[in-house]
């Protein structure tokens, strides 16, 4: 905890947004280690930055039903994200997995707003891909990948416009509250987590964008026992999204979500039908709070 808060009070000092992200270069494994089919590709950023993804196409056999653009977190790299989308091909859903710049084997270094030009290189893949058109786009963002997301989709009309959904995870409502909310847990920087947090800019926030998404469904997850981002974040992006939305608390720790089967089914149904949600009622359900002993 003491160096999480010596981190957090080096990134409030600076106010320098690279620090909002931890890659890790390299990848010590492919998804070929949990029995997936894959290729990688290669992208490159509107400033010349070549990046790295990993497209994931539906299990041989099982009807294509769309494609996700998965966002991930802001550690590791997208070895270390695999339990977000591995799931997914099996259930005739091709994924395509982008490493931000920094991150596994993509170039640069990352840093906002330099970042949103990564997420523009994947829009641009998949805008041409002859594999994907003509089938549903919906993008799942986990975390940091989900804030991210928000604040470029209400920012490109033209790229939210193809998109079916959007599935968020675990996302930060603010990145000025989480900071707030990191400083607050440790007693090093518990004094100043107030003054401190104001050093953050937080105009790129997701809460900020929802708004603006235009009634672009929306699930949203949020996990009770999230010690990272409190739940509080994924109830104010809910409070802020445009209908059709709705919000789903789960269980275990930060973005965990989809080792649960439950959670998976609740996303495939949201998918089958994103402008309705229809049948969704009979597989969500609210976690219980443990009791007290």
């Amino acid at each position: 905890m003491l160096r999480l808060a010596l981190l957090a009070a080096a990134l409030l000092a600076n106010g320098c947004s690279s620090l909002l992200f931890y890659p890790v270069s390299g990848l010590p494994l492919t998804p070929a280690k949990a029995g997936l089919e894959f290729r990688d590709l290669y992208l490159e950023a509107a400033d010349g930055t070549r990046l790295h993804a990993w497209w994931l196409p539906a299990k041989a056999g099982q009807e294509v039903k769309g494609t996700v653009l998965y966002l991930h977190g802001n550690g590791g790299n997208l070895a270390w994200h695999l339990g977000g989308s591995w799931w997914l091909p099996e259930q005739g859903w091709q994924v395509l997995m982008l490493d931000y710049r920094g991150y596994g084997l993509s170039e640069g270094s990352p840093s906002l707003p330099a970042v949103y030009q990564d997420v523009q290189a994947a829009f641009a893949w998949l805008t041409q891909a002859p594999e994907v058109q003509g089938k549903p786009l919906v993008l799942l963002g986990q975390s940091l990948g989900g804030a991210l997301a928000v604040h470029y989709l209400a920012a490109h009309e033209e790229d939210r416009a193809r998109l079916s959904a959007l599935v968020l995870d675990g996302v930060p409502a603010s990145y000025r509250e989480v900071a707030r909310y990191t400083l607050g847990n440790a007693w090093l920087t518990w004094p100043l987590q107030v003054p401190l947090s104001w050093l953050v800019p937080d105009g790129d926030s997701a809460v900020r964008a929802m708004p603006k998404l235009d009634g672009l469904p929306v699930l949203i997850y949020h996990s009770i026992d999230d010690t990272l981002v409190p739940l509080s974040n994924g109830v104010r992006l809910y409070q802020a999204a445009l209908p059709p939305r709705i919000f789903q608390p789960t269980r275990g720790g930060h973005v965990q979500t989809f080792s649960e089967p439950i959670w998976r089914q609740v996303m495939l149904r949201f998918l089958a039908d994103p402008q309705r949600l229809s049948g969704l009622k009979r597989l969500v359900e609210l976690p219980v709070e443990e009791s007290s002993p």
